[in-house]
Order: C-alpha cells, then sequence, then structure tokens
C-alpha cells in the first residue's frame, strides 16, 4: 500500500466505507431509493467508478478485500466528487448471506475472479450453485448478474453453473455468452490481453419469478 492510498484509507473510509452489522438498510446509507449495484471484487476500482461517473442517478455498492485498491478507488471517489459510491472490505459471500436484504439489487457484478485454473482447486471458484442462488436471492425479479472471466475454461465452468440455477434465465439465450455490456469498460489490462489475443467471455443472468417466490 502507498502512503497515499493509506492517507485515503484513513482520511475517506468514514465518508465511503460500510462497517456492515445486521441487515443494511441502504435507503437510509444512501438517502434515496434508486436503481443499485454491487460488484464484487472491484480491484483497482476503475470499472466501479467509470459506472458511478456515467450514471448519477444509481447508487453502487463494492466489495474489495485488497486495501491498496480499496484506498485507491477511495481517492479517485474524492477526487470526482461522487456521492453514489459506497464501499464493503468484506467477505463477498458474508455480505450477501448477512447484510444485504433479499431482492435489493438490480445488478451484481462480478468482473475477471480469481480462476483457480489448477483442477484440485477449482471447488475454491466462487461461482458455485450455492453462491449463484444466494446473488439470485438479492436481486429484484429482471435484476441482472453479470459476470466476465478472461480464462475459458472459467468461462465454461460457469456457464455450467449458470445454466443450472433455477430462476435465472441466460439473457443471450440458454448456452451462450453474451455480448459485453457498455457499462463494463475495457481496462488497460483488458485491452494488453486483447492485443496478446486473449478472448474475455461475459455472462448475463436475469432473475424471473418461479412460483416458490409467492
Amino acid at each position: 500500500m502507498t502512503p497515499a492510498q493509506r492517507a485515503a484509507l484513513a482520511r475517506l473510509w468514514p465518508r465511503y466505507g460500510v462497517e456492515p452489522e445486521g441487515l443494511l438498510d441502504l435507503d437510509a446509507l444512501f438517502g434515496r431509493r434508486v436503481p443499485r449495484t454491487l460488484e464484487i471484487g472491484f480491484g483497482n476500482g476503475a470499472s466501479l467508478l467509470a459506472m458511478a461517473q456515467a450514471e448519477p442517478g444509481h447508487d453502487f455498492l463494492g466489495i474489495e478485500v485488497h486495501r491498496p485498491g480499496v484506498g485507491r478507488l477511495l481517492r479517485e471517489l474524492d477526487a470526482h466528487g461522487l456521492t453514489n459510491v459506497r464501499v464493503l472490505a468484506e467477505d463477498a459471500t458474508e455480505v450477501l448471506e448477512h447484510h444485504l436484504p433479499d431482492q435489493s439489487l438490480d445488478r451484481v457484478l462480478l468482473f475477471f475472479p480469481d480462476p483457480w485454473p489448477k483442477k484440485r482447486h477449482h471447488k475454491r471458484r466462487i461461482v458455485q450453485p450455492a453462491f449463484a442462488a444466494l446473488v439470485r436471492r438479492k436481486l429484484r425479479v429482471g435484476g441482472r448478474f453479470h459476470m466476465a472471466t478472461d480464462w475459458e475454461d472459467y468461462a465454461i465452468h460457469m456457464l455450467e453453473v449458470m445454466e443450472q440455477v433455477p430462476g435465472l434465465r441466460n439473457v443471450a439465450g440458454p448456452g451462450s455468452y453474451a455480448p459485453r455490456p457498455e457499462y463494463r469498460i475495457v481496462t488497460h489490462f483488458e485491452a494488453r490481453g486483447t492485443r496478446l489475443g486473449h478472448r474475455v467471455w461475459d455472462l448475463v443472468y436475469e432473475r424471473v419469478e418461479m412460483a416458490e417466490d409467492d
């Protein structure tokens, strides 16, 4: 962590940081009720910052446990005077399970999660049936879960998992990957990978109603 990032954490965490205790009241947290997006594992915060700037009428929650990335994002939020972002430095599954109300989100984003490429580590991948079902619970009907990865094996794994989750519809059609939505910016790292011939796979699933929801 750089001195600037450390200073940003100390100075700006009280403004942007969230220390959850019980279920969060998102209306109170943001002071309004508008569409809400959660980005899980925002890294250095580039995509979260860009979305918050492009959609001032939306609110954004970001989860990231890597403190240098959190510090960098806080500096950028402050520099751009943004008020529609809040940050949690917690485990994503814990936040979803214990701190976010059901049907409280319009989008959940998971961009380039750790692919755990070795077969013996595949069970550590965050995209698993139970996690996908948990995300569905937190989405409003019509809300979307958007994933992206530059590992083909993980893309295949994601597709296999997601196609089996009840109550989620593949917006690109069964068994298909989606084109990149405009809100997912092409980061510096992705652009470099593209120049090297690396592909990126996007998957977008929408929550649909089921009889069990009644």
